[in-house]
C-alpha cells in the first residue's frame, strides 16, 4: 500500500499521556494522525491516578498540616479544631479531573489530531479495527500504528471486590465515604500515598503487605525513615509478610491473612473497608496482537529502547507500543517520554530513551523521590565494571529552609563512581522530595560528575541545598580516595 492511499499516517490507540504525547508531537511535525479511545480522554493518570489522587492529597495535606497542634506550636500558632466537607474535597479532584481532560482534548484538536470514540484493535500490519459505541465496526489504514493503551489494577486472586467496600485505587479516588477503618492491601506508593489521604481524614489504617519489609520497593535507608514517620507515628498499623488470601465485601469486610510462607491462616480480620492496592496490569487484551504474531510477556508488549515493538527480539515493521503498556517504568511521565521517542522514530530521527534518568516520586507528607540505581543495582554494577561505589548521606537537619519550616527530618542519599565521579543515582525522604530529585535526574541523564557539580551554586537558604551538600560530600570521598 501507498503512502497516499493510507487513511491516516499514525493512529494511536489509547489517549492516556502516552497516546497524547505521541499525537500531538506528530501532528506537530505535520502528520495526519488520529487517537482512538474507548473510555475517558487523558487515560488512567488524568481521570483515576495522578491527577484526582493529587488533587486528594494536596486537600488531605492541609487538613494534616492545620491539626498538628504541636508543629503549629512551633511557630507561636494556634488554630482552631478542624473541620472539612468530605465532599467538597471530592468536588476539588473531579472539578481539577474535569479541567485537565478538557484542555488535553482542545489542545488535540487544536493540533489537528481526529479523536475516534471506540475500542481500537489491530487487524494486521498497518491495519485498526475500531468499534464505536454503537457497535458500529470499521476498519483504518495508517502507515504506522502506536499501541498505548495502559494499564489497570490488579486484583490478586481470591479478594473479590464490589466498587464500594472493597475496591481498588480507580473507586478511592472517587472518595465517597471515609470508612472509620480500612485496610489497605499493598505498601507500594499507592498504598502509601492512600494511607496519607485516609489518615489525615480520621481513617484507622491497616497495612498489609506480603513481602518480608513494609515498603519493599523503596531505598532501606529512605523506607526505615520513612516508615518512623508515615507509619508508625500515624494510625496506621503495618504487618509484613502476610497474604490477603480472601477478602469478602460486606458490611463488614472479612479479610482471611494467611503466612506467605506456609499459607497458613494467621488471622481473620474484620474491617469497614479494603483499598486493594498490590500494583498494575497491562490493558493488552482484545488487541488482537496475534493477527501481527505479537507474543506478550504476562500481558506486556515487548519494546526496544526505540519503541518497536518485537517478535522474538526482532522490530515488528510500523507498529510502536509505549507506556504501561510495555511494562518499562510504569509511570505517567515515562509514557509521555516514550510517546515523544516513539515519533521522533517513526519521523527518521534515531532517538533512545534512558530508563536510569526517569525519577519517580512518592506525593506523601513528606514526600519520597529517587532516580538511576537501586544501592543494590549499583554495587552489582560496581563488581561488574570494577570500580570503587560511592554513597553519601545528607541530612535535611543540617538545611536552613527545612530548619524553618521546622520540618527537617528528611535525607538524601547519592550513589556514584568513585574512580571518575559519575552520578549513579539518588534517593530522597523529606519536604518537596519530589522537586529536588529532577536536579538529580538532569545530572544522571548528561552523566555528569560529583566533580562538577560540586561547584555549582545554590541559592541559599534552600532546600536545593541538600543536594549541594551531597556532591560536596561525594567529591570529598573521592579526594580522600586518590590520597589513599
Amino acid at each position: 500500500m501507498s503512502e497516499a492511499n493510507f487513511d491516516f499516517d499514525l493512529i494511536v490507540i489509547g489517549a492516556g499521556y502516552g497516546g497524547f504525547d505521541a499525537a500531538k508531537h506528530a501532528a506537530d511535525h505535520g502528520m495526519k494522525v488520529a487517537i482512538v479511545e474507548s473510555r475517558e480522554m487523558g487515560g488512567t493518570c488524568v481521570n483515576r491516578g495522578c491527577v484526582p489522587s493529587k488533587a486528594l492529597l494536596a486537600a488531605s495535606g492541609k487538613v494534616r498540616e492545620l491539626a498538628d497542634s504541636a508543629h503549629l506550636a512551633g511557630f507561636g500558632i494556634h488554630a482552631s479544631p478542624v473541620r472539612f466537607e468530605r465532599q467538597k474535597i471530592a468536588d476539588h479532584a473531579n472539578q481539577l479531573v474535569a479541567t485537565i481532560r478538557s484542555n488535553l482534548t482542545k489542545t488535540l484538536e487544536r493540533a489537528g489530531v481526529k479523536i475516534l470514540r471506540g475500542i481500537g484493535r489491530l487487524e494486521g500490519a498497518q491495519r485498526v479495527g475500531l468499534r464505536d459505541k454503537n457497535g458500529v465496526d470499521r476498519v483504518l489504514s495508517a502507515k504506522d500504528v502506536i499501541i498505548a493503551t495502559g494499564s489497570d489494577p490488579f486484583v490478586p486472586p481470591g479478594i473479590e471486590t464490589d466498587g464500594r467496600t472493597v475496591f481498588t485505587s480507580d473507586e478511592a479516588i472517587n472518595l465517597e465515604w471515609l470508612p472509620r477503618w480500612i485496610a489497605i492491601i499493598g505498601s507500594g506508593y499507592i498504598g502509601l500515598e492512600f494511607a496519607d489521604v485516609y489518615t489525615a481524614l480520621g481513617c484507622e489504617v491497616t497495612m498489609v503487605e506480603a513481602l518480608e519489609r513494609v515498603m519493599p520497593t523503596f531505598d532501606p535507608d529512605i523506607s526505615k525513615l520513612a516508615i518512623r514517620n508515615l507509619i508508625d507515628g500515624r494510625d496506621i498499623d503495618a504487618r509484613a509478610g502476610l497474604l490477603a488470601g480472601k477478602v469478602s465485601p460486606g458490611c463488614p469486610v472479612k479479610i482471611d491473612l494467611l503466612d506467605v510462607k506456609s499459607r497458613e491462616l494467621v488471622e481473620e480480620l474484620e474491617v469497614d473497608a479494603v483499598l486493594v492496592a498490590t500494583g498494575r496490569v497491562p490493558s493488552s487484551k482484545g488487541l488482537n496482537l496475534e493477527s501481527v504474531g505479537v507474543i506478550t510477556n504476562r500481558g506486556f508488549l515487548p519494546i526496544d529502547d526505540s519503541m518497536r515493538v518485537l517478535i522474538d527480539g526482532e522490530p515488528v515493521p510500523h507498529l510502536w507500543a509505549v507506556g504501561d503498556v510495555t511494562g518499562k517504568l510504569m509511570l505517567a511521565h515515562t509514557a509521555a517520554a516514550q510517546g515523544t521517542v516513539a515519533v521522533e522514530n517513526i519521523l527518521g530521527k534515531e532517538r533512545l530513551i534512558d530508563y536510569r534518568s526517569i525519577p519517580a516520586a512518592t506525593f506523601t507528607h513528606p514526600e519520597i523521590s529517587s532516580v538511576g540505581l537501586t544501592e543494590a543495582d549499583a554495587k552489582e554494577l560496581a563488581i561488574k565494571e570494577g570500580f570503587d561505589l560511592g554513597i553519601v548521606r545528607s541530612y535535611f537537619k543540617a538545611n536552613s529552609k527545612a530548619l524553618a519550616e521546622l520540618e527537617s527530618d528528611g535525607l538524601m542519599k547519592l550513589l556514584f563512581r568513585k574512580d571518575n565521579g559519575e552520578v549513579l543515582g539518588a534517593h530522597i525522604y523529606g519536604l518537596h522530595a519530589a522537586d529536588l530529585i529532577q536536579e538529580v535526574a538532569n545530572a544522571v541523564s548528561r552523566r555528569q560528575t560529583v566533580i562538577d557539580l560540586a561547584y555549582e551554586v545554590h541559592t541559599h537558604p534552600t532546600l536545593s541545598e541538600v543536594v549541594e551538600m551531597s556532591y560536596k560530600l561525594a567529591i570529598n570521598q573521592i579526594k580522600n580516595t586518590s590520597l589513599n
